[in-house]
């Protein structure tokens, strides 16, 4: 009798499993939609048209791009991590709403190691430390001793309230033990033309608009914000180099999806994406716009997640940074 009852259990159990393995062997059978937290015409839009291009390609259906910005990637992030799990809802995870938020908010509708399955990590670019060049600094040495000699005196540009380029200097002045004035615009556009007229002298920078300036003479580099030189810009040290070891700020961006997606699909998406980011004309067309490709495993991306969220979670709090 125990035994006609376990064999029961199991025939209903396979019931109940019958349908996620033949959604999996059957998947894509319709186009897949790739959520961005963000509006179009930014970063994380561009990798996830050029991406998601291909990866549809390969999956022999078509990638939809779903801008969904608003509440510095809130609304889109909240979107996929309620979104039905069966491989046709991801989003593209980036730093924002993903490694920083959660330092940000003391409360968020989504939590994004637990809502989410990692898939693979797409692109990371660095940051890049420039002045004006009117502006006396020409090293990370110099900046440092400047603002030891004038606390608070200078001040600094970002493109809002806990962006990355408003970390990254407050990163750079936790370690160095010196303080400056965070001037926050909305948005890196007028941060970014602020500091080329020279309104103020101090920016973080992506690579891909700094590059161009600074071949231009329009501003000077101090350090990049890697591990690593950018080739393009091999006389440039890293700010670890230049006086802070240990210091490294990446912006990134990530394919995710919802937490409970059958592992086979997991799987599949991970090959393909993967085999997207190796191509050649790929590799090309990031490398045009300070990028380098990913490609990493999905559980190399959960740990690089939960390492990029304690990191700002307690620079946020040492900082005493609140939400604009």
């Amino acid at each position: 009798m125990l035994r006609s009852h376990a064999l029961r259990c199991l025939g209903l159990a396979a019931l109940v499993l019958l349908p996620a393995a033949a959604a999996a062997q059957d998947y894509p059978n319709r186009p897949i939609r790739l959520v961005v937290p963000a509006p179009a015409g930014g970063a994380p839009d561009a990798i996830a048209r050029l991406v998601g291009q291909r990866l549809g390609e390969r999956l022999g259906r078509q990638v939809v791009v779903d801008n969904r910005g608003g509440g510095n990637g809130v609304i889109g992030s909240e979107l996929v991590a309620r979104a039905p799990a069966d491989g046709y809802t991801l989003v593209l995870g980036y730093a924002g709403p993903f490694g920083i938020n959660p330092g940000m908010y003391a409360q968020l509708p989504y939590d994004p190691v637990k809502d989410f399955a990692p898939i693979t990590m797409l692109a990371t670019s660095q940051n890049i430390l420039v002045v004006h060049p009117s502006f006396a600094a020409r090293s990370v040495k110099d900046l440092i001793a400047m603002a030891q000699a004038k606390p608070g005196q200078i001040n600094y540009a970002s493109g809002g309230t806990g962006q990355s380029s408003h970390l990254s200097m407050e990163l750079l002045m936790q370690m160095a033990g010196i303080r400056m004035t965070h001037i926050p615009y909305k948005g890196a556009g007028p941060a970014l033309a602020d500091t080329v007229g020279g309104q103020v002298p101090l920016h973080f920078l992506a690579l891909s608009p700094a590059i161009p300036l600074i071949k231009a003479g329009k501003l000077v580099p101090l350090a990049v914000t890697g591990t690593r030189r950018v080739p393009s810009l091999a006389e440039v040290p890293t700010v670890a180099e230049a006086g802070l070891p240990g210091y490294e700020v990446l912006t990134w961006y990530a394919a995710f999806a919802p937490a409970a997606t059958p592992r086979d699909i997991l799987a599949r998406l991970h090959a393909e994406t993967v085999a997207v980011l190796k191509s050649s004309e790929l590799a090309a067309v990031f490398q045009g716009h300070g990028l380098e490709p990913g490609g990493d495993s999905a559980e190399a991306l959960g740990r690089y997640l939960e390492r990029e969220i304690a990191k700002w979670r307690a620079l946020i709090k040492a900082g005493g940074i609140k939400p604009e």
